[in-house]
């Protein structure tokens, strides 16, 4: 498998395009480590979210309504 390479930016850059790159790298970092904890924990709770998200907002079901009695 082949590795990308970014470079750093430069110093000359603008404060918030710096940032955005910086915070491109990390989570670039933090979705390519393999064995990382936190980044498996925080996968997780983003499709635990989206799940919910989809079953609420996504679907004629309402979740939140009481089951008849039989």
């Amino acid at each position: 498998m082949t590795e990308t390479i970014m470079a750093a930016p430069k110093k000359s850059e603008p404060g918030s395009r710096r940032v955005f790159m910086e915070t491109l790298k990390a989570a670039y970092a933090l979705a390519t480590d393999r064995t990382d904890f936190r980044r498996n924990l925080i996968v997780n709770i983003g499709l635990f979210a989206v799940g919910v998200y989809i079953a609420r907002n996504l679907s004629d079901i309402d979740l939140m309504a009481p089951q008849p009695m039989a």
